[in-house]
């Protein structure tokens, strides 16, 4: 059986704890490869050959490391489809989508290799008689992130190479159940002249997450992943001293208004609640309908996803792939099952739903749950999977305070064609990301990306000028040249003064 195995200090190292987990491929249910599982000792190697890198990587020049990253921008270009391959054969998503994974982490890439805007300092000169003020940035040192299975190409490429970029080494570890695409991305990353241990991917499970959030010698951790999981990673991390950017889970609403053109919210609600089958922080899991409209909405979201063709990820005619694993299936499942006692209407029910040929894949259908309330299961958890609630409310002010009223605060929608309720929406939604007839309101790589409340823990989101920010700290320098016709100024022991 393939084994994958940890890449640090620019090569594949084998692992030695002994611990395998195990890979599968999601659409057969066979376990097609093992991982390699860290152990504290391991941690160490990892954190050890960052280190050692960061000794020299901390002070190349801007032009060594945009260099090293316009190569390696177009290594990725040139290999999208074998990533987009890895993806696929682990995670189980569909190669359209697991292409456009690739390419929205390539837009972080393309970021970085415009770094040398991104990290210039300000001066202010003759701020007192002969004195210069100038504020710059500067390297953390060794950084690591943490990253969840759903974009297992993605979400490391919104962390390293914005860090690395700035100077900084970093230590990788990917979810356990999708490892390759991980150490792909770092071999190609060796291959563009990334010097050894800038870049390295260590696989595991808790123990090597607490081991890389208690490590002394790392100075910040990023995460993506459930909010359970972020507050614990804030938590522990900031406790130990260290910076820390942790996403969280989301619930994510989209407000339909009466005058929204219908046939574009069916359009947008069944790609974004169900593309990637749901397993995306970004989905929208709760469509909030205002006044008459919701029977004629829930009725033409119901036709579309009726005609959607589930299957491989590697079939091209599959436009929705099985879910990551069986037990998360089953999890999935029981929210649906469950969802008439707790008084909603289940118009489409995909459990219970396989694939000819394929019948031990995690396979689910598309669901449906129409008057779902917000006390139910359906609605108060992130269920992270193709499963659509639908709320109805009479105005669009009970529908802002139902969606406000939610713990979480990650990205939301509204479609509607006025422009003055639109307006409104944007400043009154409590959500870190904003929609207008736009589902899925992912920022482009210059701008940042990140929720409110409990879908964020830590000051910085991640990507764009946070994540810079994140990467980097600053420093002030004050300075005084002499004059050689300048008088000794003698022993003055009052503040200083700036005139």
């Amino acid at each position: 059986m393939k084994t994958v195995n940890h890449w640090i200090g620019g090569k594949t190292v084998e692992g030695t704890s002994g611990n395998y987990g195990p890979v599968t491929d999601p659409a057969t249910g066979a376990v097609t490869t093992q991982v390699a599982l860290a152990s504290l000792e391991e941690v160490d190697a990892a954190v050890a050959a960052a280190k050692d890198a960061y000794a020299t990587w901390g002070t190349s020049s801007l032009a060594t490391r945009t260099a090293v990253l316009f190569r390696y921008r177009a290594l990725l270009d040139a290999r999208r489809d074998d990533i987009a391959a890895l993806i696929t054969a682990e995670h189980g998503k569909v190669h359209s989508d697991a292409l456009g994974e690739v390419a929205r982490g390539l837009e972080i890439v393309e970021l970085a290799c415009g770094i040398t805007t991104q990290l210039k300092g300000e001066l202010s000169t003759q701020v007192s008689s002969r004195v210069d003020v100038s504020s710059i940035r500067q390297s953390l040192g060794v950084v690591a992130g943490i990253t969840p299975f759903n974009f297992p190409a993605m979400v490391p490429m919104w962390m390293f190479p914005l860090a690395i970029a700035c100077g900084n080494t970093f230590v990788l570890k990917p979810s356990e159940k999708d490892p390759s695409a991980a150490n792909l991305l770092a071999e190609l990353a060796a291959e563009a002249g990334l010097p050894d241990g800038v870049l390295n991917v260590l696989h595991g499970d808790k123990v090597a997450v607490d081991g890389l959030l208690n490590h002394p010698d790392v100075a910040a951790v990023s995460f993506v992943g459930s909010t359970p999981i972020a507050r614990y990673i804030h938590t522990t991390a900031s406790a130990n001293g260290k910076r820390v950017q942790a996403l969280g889970g989301a619930k994510n609403h989209m407000l339909v208004l009466p005058d929204a053109d219908l046939d574009a919210a069916a359009d947008a609600a069944v790609s974004a609640a169900y593309g990637s089958a749901g397993e995306r922080c970004m989905a929208i899991s709760a469509v909030v309908a205002v006044g008459a409209i919701g029977d004629e909405l829930v009725a033409r979201i119901k036709e579309r996803a009726e005609k959607i063709k589930i299957g491989p990820g590697n079939d091209p005619t599959s436009e929705m792939g099985p879910l990551i694993t069986a037990a998360h299936r089953d999890k999935v499942a029981s929210y649906v099952t469950g969802a008439a006692a707790q008084g909603a209407e289940v118009v489409l029910d995909g459990t219970g739903y396989t694939v000819e040929g394929f019948e031990d894949g995690h396979w689910i259908g598309l669901s449906l749950l129409d008057h779902v309330s917000t006390d139910s299961d359906a609605y108060k958890d992130e269920i992270f999977g193709p499963v659509l609630c639908v709320l109805r409310t009479e105005t669009y002010e009970e529908g802002v305070a139902l969606m406000n009223a939610s713990p979480f605060g990650n990205g939301t929608a509204i479609f509607t064609r006025d422009g003055g309720a639109a307006r409104r929406f944007q400043l009154e939604i409590e959500a870190g990301m904003v929609g207008v007839n736009v589902p899925i309101p992912v920022p482009v790589g210059y701008h940042s990306f990140g929720g409110w409340k409990d879908s964020l823990f830590g000051d910085h989101h991640i990507y764009g000028n946070d994540g810079v920010h994140f990467y980097t700290r600053g420093k002030v320098v004050t300075t005084r040249w002499p004059d050689p016709a300048d008088a000794p100024a003698g022993v003055d022991l009052g503040f200083p003064r700036n005139h």
